[in-house]
């Protein structure tokens, strides 16, 4: 395989406040600069774009100093928190904005999907728009015609083909303009955040049709996506962004395993001071996970842990039964468990304040964030009193000693769960 996208030094600068050249000042100090062969006096200032701190100067740095390679028929993740230069990178890439400093090297057409309504005239109808992107391609109107049927037929947006796309939805929009762009035979495919706009069939249908055009066409795929599910089941590597000024390149386990220990996606307690969840009947307070006794974010896998929430009945009359769901950072779910022995001896039953506690066995989860959902349910009748997810977090670790599930293996362990199983070797 051969790169189609080298990009080398890649760095992206905005000035901050209102949008124009600037001040007659900095624009005379850059002509000066200029005319003497001396560097942009400006490049050598501003900040990182963290959103977080106060800003000491007029300019920020989206992008800086960026470099990597992608290899035709890769689709590459870009995941980073909000705010690391992801969307600023896909424009430079596509072409719709342009570098501050550094380079890009790009072999093919490409076609992108940054946002709702990128490259479609909002007065022309569907059928219109599909020739208009067509021809920015360099494809020819019979090029055009012979993907028409297939382009229509995947947007399912055939009952409204020469109706003008400003009255479309913003579901309709972005199915149609998936369509055109996965299907007019671009070389790389650029896509933005923008399916979240769709519902979950269409997801599905379009992370199938970017698989299918990188496995059977050859074709390159960029795809941000904050869904991290969806970067595992489509993608090979991922380029990790973290506030413009750091770019790591990956496998995806490593990638999305180093995005999610940020701390910053880690919570092992959750307190409700006010508009507690729940009902009539029973409220919840208080949720945490523990080890060892202490509050953590990351815990060893050959560690116990420690759930526990802390809830009030307010009404009696229903026969309580604590649960807890836990899943993985993909969102699969891993298992469900209940408190039914104390609703059935019926000691969760006088109005007042409950902590309920459950251990996870220590070598059983595999290693990754995982999620925990908090619940209270009733089975006579069947209520859900409350559920809460994406509550509480915290990330399995191994330390790769030889004394886990793991044993010696180095490599990317298989599996939703790792559990330390007993075995036996009989000689016969």
């Amino acid at each position: 395989m051969s790169a189609v996208i080298k990009v080398e030094n890649l760095s992206k600068q905005y000035r901050l406040g209102d949008v124009g050249t600037g001040t007659i000042s900095h624009d005379v100090n850059r002509w000066w600069h200029k005319i003497r062969g001396k560097e942009d006096p400006y490049l050598k200032i501003g900040d990182s774009n963290d959103r977080t701190t106060k800003a000491e100067s007029d300019y920020v740095w989206a992008l800086k100093d960026i470099n990597f390679e992608v290899q035709q028929g890769e689709v590459l993740g870009i995941i980073g928190r909000n705010g690391a230069g992801k969307s600023t990178l896909l424009k430079i890439l596509s072409r719709t904005t342009a570098p501050t400093t550094g380079s890009i090297k790009i072999k093919g057409r490409v076609a992108s999907l940054l946002e709702v309504g990128t490259g479609f005239h909002p007065d022309l109808s569907a059928r219109d728009n599909i020739f208009l992107n067509g021809a920015i391609l360099g494809m020819t109107r019979r090029e055009i015609q012979s993907k028409f049927d297939e382009i229509v037929d995947f947007a399912g947006v055939e009952r409204y083909i020469d109706t003008p796309v400003k009255r479309y939805s913003s579901g309709m929009y972005v199915r149609l303009a998936f369509a055109v762009a996965a299907h007019l035979d671009p070389e790389i495919l650029i896509v933005d955040e923008v399916l979240a706009v769709g519902d979950a069939e269409f997801q599905k249908k379009c992370l199938g049709k970017m698989k299918d055009v990188s496995v059977n066409q050859g074709r390159t795929v960029l795809f941000v996506s904050h869904q991290m599910d969806a970067i595992y089941r489509l993608c090979e590597k991922v380029l990790l962004m973290e506030i413009g000024k750091k770019n790591h390149i990956s496998t995806v386990e490593e990638g999305i395993s180093r995005y999610l220990s940020d701390k910053r996606f880690l919570l092992p307690e959750f307190e409700w001071k006010e508009n507690y969840p729940g009902d009539e009947f029973v409220i919840l307070k208080r949720a945490s996970v523990k080890s060892h006794g202490a509050l953590v974010e990351k815990i060893n896998i050959k560690s116990t842990i420690l759930i526990e929430f802390e809830y009030e009945i307010l009404k009696i009359g229903l026969q309580f039964v604590p649960s807890i769901n836990v899943f993985n950072d993909r969102g699969d779910y891993l298992f469900t468990s209940h408190d039914v022995d104390r609703a059935n001896s019926g000691s969760i039953s006088e109005k007042r304040i409950y902590n309920s506690q459950v251990e996870i066995p220590s070598n059983l989860l595999a290693e990754g964030k995982i999620n925990i959902s908090i619940a209270m349910v009733s089975y006579d009748p069947y209520i859900v009193h409350f559920h809460e997810t994406n509550k509480l977090s915290i990330l399995i670790i191994d330390d790769f000693d030889g004394n886990s599930a793991r044993g010696f293996f180095m490599g990317a362990f298989p599996g939703l769960l790792r559990p330390k199983l007993n075995w036996a070797l009989i000689e016969k």
